[in-house]
């Protein structure tokens, strides 16, 4: 009994560091509570009497659990797909809806939006190297084993997964910079609920456009006509969007606390905007090239 208060007592002090490592893997504050709770049930059923490091331990459990739980994500796509849409769908309307919205709004912005995103993007493997290496120093000689490569192929993941998180020269040129002038007035309007500035940004012929995974299941995935995209714009009111360069093109994220749901993209003419494409299918979000842009 008494090493078992011992544990417990151990783990509550591991918890924030976990929680920690959880959320940059997992990006949702639900699940890396889950993952942290899973890491507890590992402790208390594993003989840990040859243990020297415990919190080394506890961070390489719990990173694996994060490293099962994105791959769940990716082999049941079609589930998560609706799980997706669901909390996309929520978020857009309410996006004060998640499980304790303040400490998870705490947490995002001690990580960093920007990171975040892009984190959100990587593979699962590259992403625990870079998380667990980058951020919190673990050696290559650890993260091997739990993704179960050697330990130059671990180096190679981190490397790549750093290479996406520090992006390239995000400098606007004149053209990039018209694009951002379009933007930043349509999210203006957007956020103020002004239907007239939002019709004064779009081109009359405008179509928006969402992949099946933005929107809930039956809801119709195009509209056209300035009017009735502002209309949908201004009821949306984008508290949770945020200007991005998306494939090397100005365009929007969206990510209430950090957590990437949406990507917009904009084909934009003569200072209109011709097409909106909203794409929330989390498999082709993380093949879009994102680089947060300064509000």
């Amino acid at each position: 009994m008494h090493e078992h208060i011992w544990l417990a007592d151990q783990f509550e002090q591991n918890r924030p560091h976990l929680r920690g490592v959880a959320y940059r893997m997992l990006g949702s504050l639900s699940e890396a509570e889950d993952a942290v709770q899973e890491g507890w049930l590992r402790l208390s059923r594993s003989d840990t009497s040859a243990v020297e490091n415990l919190s080394g331990w506890l961070t390489t459990v719990v990173a694996r659990v994060c490293l099962d739980m994105l791959r769940s994500r990716e082999s049941k796509h079609e589930e998560f797909l609706e799980e997706h849409a669901e909390h996309a769908s929520k978020a857009i309307q309410d996006p004060n809806h998640a499980v304790d919205p303040e400490q998870e709004a705490m947490l995002a912005d001690s990580v960093g939006l920007a990171l975040l995103v892009v984190l959100e993007t990587l593979p699962p493997a590259e992403r625990l190297a870079f998380v667990l290496h980058d951020m919190f120093d673990l050696s290559f000689e650890e993260i091997a084993p739990i993704v179960d490569r050697s330990r130059t192929a671990a180096r190679q993941l981190a490397s790549r997964a750093r290479r996406r998180v520090q992006g390239a020269d995000t400098a606007l040129n004149a053209t990039l910079t018209r694009q951002r002038e379009v933007v930043d007035a349509f999210l203006a309007a957007a956020r103020g609920g002004n239907f007239e500035a939002l019709l004064a940004v779009l081109d009359p012929d405008a179509v928006l456009r969402y992949d099946p995974a933005a929107v809930p299941p039956g809801a119709p995935t195009e509209i056209r006509g300035a009017a009735a995209i502002a209309n949908r714009a201004a009821r949306a009111g984008a508290r949770a969007a945020r200007p991005a360069l998306v494939n090397g093109e100005v365009g929007v994220i969206v990510a209430p606390r950090g957590r990437l749901l949406m990507v917009l993209r904009f084909t934009i003419a003569n200072g209109k905007i011709l097409e909106i494409e909203a794409i929330a299918d989390p498999a082709r979000v993380r093949q879009l090239d994102l680089a947060i842009l300064k509000d």
